[in-house]
């Protein structure tokens, strides 16, 4: 049986997050950028200026997100960290007449993106990703995270839409769903302690 960790994302695992991205999926060219940008700033840049958008995100401060690995090897990734942070949250019209929780609180964090490179997928990657994202959200001193996954449980998904994760994976963690956003996705959160 494969041995799963993960770690922060930190500078000097950059390589690591790169090989994360780039197993599949639509990782490599967002760079897990998206959450961060506005629609004309994400059209403005390229994979080269996404990929130093989030070096100098990870450079200069808070890791953004947590690495996977298998057995030692790079593998995974999920975005997790304050909300207010995510901008694009905070422009999605659906998010904000659902959320329940004031959107300048940067107590509220936000998980917004999973990636698993092809050949790691089906491992429960996701659930570790999750389960030490909200341990990082805790000792970080989040009051609640929030999260915006596709309900899976009717039609059929293609494995590039699973990026923002599935709520049977956020249910197992112990979030709870508090509003419904578009066919097939709703916001789930989960109070920390």
């Amino acid at each position: 049986m494969a041995t799963i960790t993960t770690e922060r994302a930190t500078i000097s695992r950059w390589d690591d997050v790169q090989h994360s991205l780039s197993g599949g999926g639509d990782g490599r060219s967002c760079q897990c950028i998206w959450p961060v940008v506005s629609n004309k700033e994400w059209e403005a840049t390229n994979v080269e200026q996404r990929r130093e958008m989030l070096h100098d995100e990870i450079q200069a401060g808070s890791p953004p997100g947590l690495v996977a690995y298998v057995d030692g090897e790079a593998a995974g990734w999920i975005r997790i960290g304050p909300r207010t942070v995510q901008t694009r949250i905070l422009r999605t019209r659906a998010i904000i007449a659902a959320t329940e929780e004031p959107l300048d609180d940067d107590r509220v964090w936000s998980v917004t993106c999973f990636v698993v490179r092809r050949e790691h997928r089906g491992k429960g990657l996701n659930a570790e990703l999750l389960r030490a994202a909200v341990e990082y959200a805790q000792e970080s001193g989040a009051r609640l995270i929030e999260a915006y996954p596709v309900d899976t449980s009717e039609g059929m998904h293609r494995s590039n839409d699973l990026f923002h994760g599935t709520l049977s994976t956020f249910r197992a963690q112990g979030f709870r769903q508090v509003g419904t956003l578009t066919r097939g996705r709703v916001l789930v959160v989960r109070e920390l302690d």
